[in-house]
């Protein structure tokens, strides 16, 4: 019970607390990365510098996330976009394969969007596609990273990662908290799951086989 207070605290007023102090700090030291960033892709990408998009956050709220473009806008004779494949320049996979392209998400944070820890937001097209129980990773702030990106990210099934987030929600603390902090920094440095094995980024979400069970 009392460990579960403790939870409870952190979950609700500790764990805001440090998403402020600390997003705050990171913009500020690194805002010498950001104006470097933001230049080349002007330069090698085109404007705008920032990607922004509709995620779904907690509760299922509607929030607008920030990224540094990493792709083209590149279009074929039907003035539709080309695959992705083929917009992702090289310059944009190595912005991905360092997560430098995340850097602009801290302003999500600092805004209270967003969390440093928690379930990746994901497309909001994907919202009806859940089940009840992945639909209890949006009972906490989606984050930066979490433990689905820390034990594969777009390399494993989108089943293991809805159970990691999940188990996340279920097991929020300031240790696991830490922990998922500096297992991403080492992801960072190794560049370990960027990718699926089907799709140039992450393959796409089609629900599941079926809904109607509790899992």
């Amino acid at each position: 019970m009392q460990g579960s207070s403790k939870s409870g605290i952190y979950r609700k007023y500790i764990k805001r607390f440090l998403d402020i102090v600390l997003s705050l700090i990171a913009i500020i030291c690194l805002s010498f990365v950001f104006l470097i960033v933001a230049v080349l892709v002007r330069v090698k990408l085109g404007s705008p510098v920032l990607f922004k998009q509709k995620r779904p956050g907690m509760n299922e709220e509607i929030f607008l996330m920030y990224k540094f473009r990493t792709m083209t806008d590149e279009r074929g004779e039907d003035d539709e976009l080309l695959p992705d494949d083929v917009r992702l320049t090289k310059f944009g996979k190595f912005l991905r394969s360092t997560s430098l392209d995340e850097l602009p998400e801290l302003f999500n944070i600092l805004k209270g969007d967003m969390s440093l820890v928690g379930p990746r937001p994901l497309l909001v097209q994907y919202l009806p596609l859940y089940n009840k129980h992945q639909k209890r990773r949006h009972e906490v702030r989606p984050g930066l990273s979490g433990l689905a990106q820390v034990n594969g990210r777009n390399a494993i099934s989108w089943e293991d990662k809805f159970n990691l987030d999940v188990r996340y929600v279920e097991n929020v603390s300031l240790v696991l908290d830490i922990k998922v902090i500096f297992l991403t920094i080492k992801k960072v440095f190794i560049r370990e799951g960027i990718n699926s094995e089907t799709a140039a980024t992450v393959e796409v979400f089609k629900g599941n086989s079926s809904k109607a069970d509790g899992l």
